[in-house]
């Protein structure tokens, strides 16, 4: 479908819609209302754009003419047969009136009430179990919007309008995805409130996927897990780097609930069969999950929330995740809980790849010993350290930890990425070039000067099992020597170029004259000083 020449790109747009709400909520809140209603817009379209081309075998022009397409069908005795087959591919159907162009046409015409909107949501929710309570964030009865109905439904009625202006269908890239990375980039400062938690930037995403992928590209049925999903775009990823995208299953926990929407929502949006996706809101530490259906992945991706407090209570020594080690992950860092985890479900002939902040390679007490377990076992095949700065919620350098399963051997490969990426005003990022970079590194698995190491066991076990980077890869610069006798040389010219100034200094000061006798004094005064400094 053809862009509508009056739309603005989606990220403009949200700016716009934030605006309206900024002053009524805090971004944490506002981010809700935006993605919800975006989330919506994109159900409608896709499925207005598609009721026309059923019936024209084209694409339209603009949402008007798919309206108008859909309203003059709806009348008529092939509607529920139409309706019957979009419901069977879609899980869902819009009623004309609730369609989002129906509610933008409304808003436009002051003629907009919350209720449509709310029934709305309420028709997408009913249609299938798979949309059960998925706008349950977006409170359209919230006095944050506004002190009564009508200001309520004024408030909402503009952002309904100006989310309108976006061309969501030729959008290019991860349509929730990229309008929940510009939120958090823009807003999530505001108040300090780091919901940028729940996001693993794309280029991070992309090596922690090719990363993991790597030799299961030809697979039919690849299973992939997160037991920290957040908006689910880690998982989303693998589909760019599979040979066989269609067939893959999506396993996924998320602990928020909105943020849990939000990967349904994302799951939706790329059109991933409800059939093959099974997410769960739930504490991924509290108990262990999954345990009734797929319990071991081929790829296991992680961005869990960085030195996170968890109970730690003596009953997990018996958990199966945890009890081969001996001991827990501590309650105030709960980053090898989650590696462990995510560990303990993966196939034998898998790989996990999880990012975690540099700490956990070489921090001692029960993390040593637990990190002294995955080494003498071989299960730690790589360590890469990213660059600083890369993350909404967070400054540090991170590293990224690949696991495998009864591997022969029980080196680890090194990597120093520290310096692959674009420097940014807030925000450092990463280009293809350094991504393909890191990858090359990963894949070759060889020693590079001052970027690669491939570290022998014993080497390891004689650094007392501690994976710093900087033991292994040597960045260390040389500075360039300095020449003692093009030292004093220097020294001898500035030397002679000062001679010359104070020279010319007194000459000129030797050529003034003063108008009556105190003033010739102190000039005479003044020069016994200056020819006595210099």
């Amino acid at each position: 479908m053809p862009a509508n020449e009056n739309s603005k790109d989606l990220l403009s747009v949200l700016w716009a819609g934030a605006d309206i709400l900024r002053g009524k909520m805090d971004a944490n809140e506002y981010k809700n209302y935006l993605l919800g209603i975006v989330f919506y817009k994109y159900l409608s379209d896709t499925f207005l754009t598609h009721v026309y081309d059923l019936l024209n075998n084209e694409k339209p022009e603009s949402m008007a003419e798919a309206q108008a397409a859909y309203e003059e069908v709806y009348s008529t005795e092939d509607a529920e047969e139409l309706l019957e087959d979009i419901k069977e591919s879609y899980h869902y159907t819009i009623e004309p009136e609730l369609t989002y162009t129906k509610l933008a046409e409304a808003a436009s015409k002051n003629a907009f009430q919350r209720e449509m909107l709310k029934k709305a949501f309420n028709h997408v929710e009913q249609s299938d179990p798979i949309f059960a309570n998925l706008f349950a964030d977006v409170d359209l009865y919230s006095t944050r919007l506004g002190s009564g109905e009508q200001k309520q439904s004024a408030t909402v009625a503009e952002v309904v309008k100006k989310i309108n202006e976006a061309d969501l269908l030729n959008h290019e890239g991860d349509v929730l995805g990229d309008a929940y990375e510009y939120l958090i980039g823009q807003f999530a400062s505001e108040t300090g409130k780091k919901a940028g938690e729940f996001y693993t930037p794309q280029a991070v995403s992309q090596i922690l996927t090719r990363v993991a992928i790597k030799g299961q590209e030809d697979k039919q049925g690849l299973l992939v897990y997160d037991a920290a999903m957040g908006s689910g775009s880690l998982l989303l990823n693998a589909r760019k780097f599979s040979h066989k995208p269609d067939y893959i299953r999506y396993f996924g926990q998320e602990l928020s609930t909105t943020t849990y929407n939000l990967a349904r929502m994302n799951m939706f949006l790329h059109g991933v069969d409800p059939e093959n996706q099974t997410l769960r809101n739930a504490d991924t530490l509290d108990a262990d999950w999954p345990t009734d259906e797929e319990t071991d992945f081929d790829m296991v991706l992680m961005n869990p929330p960085y030195s996170a407090k968890w109970s730690a209570a003596p009953g997990f020594l018996n958990d199966s995740r945890f009890s081969d080690y001996g001991v827990l992950a501590p309650k105030s860092k709960a980053d090898y809980a989650f590696l462990l985890h995510g560990f303990y479900h993966l196939k034998n002939t898998g790989t996990m790849a999880i990012i975690l902040p540099h700490g956990v390679l070489f921090r001692g007490a029960a993390e040593g010993k637990i990190r002294q377990k995955l080494i003498d076992s071989g299960a730690i095949y790589a360590v890469i350290g990213l660059p600083a700065n890369l993350f909404y919620n967070t400054s540090i350098p991170t590293t990224i930890i690949a696991l495998k399963k009864n591997r022969d051997g029980r080196d680890i490969l090194f990597i120093d990425a520290s310096q692959q990426f674009v420097k940014g005003k807030k925000q450092n990022s990463m280009s293809p070039e350094n991504i393909d970079h890191i990858i090359e590194l990963y894949t070759a698995r060889q020693d590079v000067e001052k970027e690669a190491h491939l570290a022998t066991y014993e080497e390891i076990k004689a650094n007392d099992y501690n994976l710093n980077i900087p033991r292994y890869v040597d960045t260390f610069e040389q500075e360039e020597q300095i020449s003692l006798s093009d030292l004093a040389s220097e020294f001898s010219d500035i030397s002679a170029e000062m001679d010359t100034a104070a020279t010319d200094l007194i000459t000129q000061m030797g050529e003034l004259t003063a108008a009556d006798a105190d003033t010739k004094n102190e000039l005479a005064d003044l020069m016994k000083v200056l020819e006595g400094i210099l």
